[in-house]
């Protein structure tokens, strides 16, 4: 499998090399190697071989009265060792093309086999502030702000994250104004459902997630703004009877954003409202309101949760910085059974971490240390949870990387 992904890395890099001198494109090489270190001391839901941190997991109790899962992990990676070319094409017109194309390489130090996964790879056409994206970008739920952490895990689950294919069209002022509308799919994992997490519900649906956002900014990098998003899934074809049925999930979600930047201090913030959401390292799900006693078909609603986070960052060569993040269930709107979905049965949940980083050109390392707290216990009929208990988990982290 290495070989292969080197080898194909050599071709990508042949092929475009060639291509943009025969076309007379401008392309940039850009990339960077990074090495990730964790410790945590229970064992937690992640994704990504644990550079994600989702939440730590509940107790489980053997038959001597002992949790498994109070238990350490620890991990040395470089999963996010990536690279990738941005290719200047030829002008039709008064359209400016171009292209975006880079991977990362999913390989671990500990032993395990490497991959390559695409992050972002998509073509562009822009006239005056007028761009036209088609191919794999970050989806705007989490690509309208990032907070800065130095773990890999970018603030996960209280901010969604993920690249997803998407048709997009936007108007942007680089000093005033941005406005955004887009048709999306899921990659890379999926929404949540009776068959585990795939693609296969969004697919099924024949409806592509719809996004749209705004945002008013300035040029030092301040900015206030809101996305709208819709998604509408089909858990089944087929019922547990064996009737063909026609089921959906809808849900919206609402998200409000801002940051706020003078010279080496900036603080940034993200609130959102949520409704199965789980395509995207987010909690939620959803849950049975009504079933056919003769077909089997089921009528569904989705669970509600509030989930914010904010950021605090100051300094350059020296940078330190905080974050902070909350999740709260409120439950369906009515009696729900059978809840599928990710973490339904936590009711709050809050992570407070701080970090430091040196930073000199090309290079950076740091260290940061977590505290995560979830609430477990049980739901009632409208999937609140209630009766709970508290599980905690601490973090400490350190990342050297350097760009290009």
């Amino acid at each position: 499998m290495k070989h292969y992904g080197l080898l194909t890395i050599a071709f990508f890099l042949l092929t475009v090399t060639v291509s943009a001198q025969e076309t007379g494109s401008k392309f940039r090489f850009y990339g960077q190697v990074r090495n990730d270190f964790y410790y945590q001391n229970r064992q937690a839901q992640e994704s990504s071989e644990g550079f994600v941190m989702l939440f730590p997991k509940d107790k489980q109790i053997d038959e001597t009265g002992r949790d498994v899962n109070r238990a350490s992990s620890a991990n040395l990676f470089n999963m996010h060792t990536m690279m990738g070319v941005e290719i200047m094409g030829p002008k039709w017109g008064k359209v400016q093309t171009s292209g975006q194309f880079d991977i990362d390489f999913r390989g671990s130090l500990n032993g395990s086999g490497g991959i390559l996964r695409l992050r972002n790879v998509v073509m562009r056409f822009r006239w005056d502030h007028w761009w036209l994206s088609a191919g794999q970008l970050g989806h705007d739920m989490g690509h309208s702000l990032y907070n800065e952490t130095i773990s890999l895990n970018v603030g996960a689950p209280y901010q969604p994250t993920g690249r997803v294919p998407q048709i997009k069209i936007q108007y942007n002022d680089p000093r005033k104004f941005l406005a955004a509308f887009s048709l999306v799919w899921q990659a890379q994992g999926g929404s949540v459902g009776p068959n585990g997490r795939s693609r296969e519900y969004l697919r099924n649906s024949g409806i592509p997630e719809i996004s749209h956002k705004a945002e008013i900014h300035n040029a030092e990098g301040s900015l206030l703004g809101y996305v709208i998003h819709f998604a509408s899934i089909r858990p089944r074809l087929q019922s547990d009877e064996g009737f063909k049925v026609n089921e959906r999930v809808s849900a919206f979600n609402f998200q409000l954003y801002g940051r706020y930047r003078k010279g080496l201090f900036t603080f940034a913030g993200k609130t959102i409202l949520n409704q199965n959401f789980t395509q995207s390292n987010t909690l939620g799900g959803y849950g049975v309101t009504k079933k056919d006693p003769i077909t089997g078909e089921q009528e569904y609603a989705p669970l509600r949760l509030w989930q914010s986070w904010a950021n605090v960052l100051y300094g350059s060569k020296w940078r330190g910085g905080m974050f902070g993040g909350y999740i709260k269930n409120f439950g369906a709107s009515k009696p729900v059974t059978g809840l599928i979905g990710t973490g339904t049965n936590i009711d709050q949940m809050f992570t407070v971490s701080a970090f430091l980083s040196y930073n000199i050109p090309h290079w950076r390392f740091g260290i940061e240390y977590s505290l995560t707290t979830a609430y477990y216990g049980t739901n009632d009929a409208y999937g609140k949870v209630k009766d709970t208990h508290a599980i905690v988990n601490h973090r400490p982290y350190a990342m050297v990387m350097y760009s290009f």
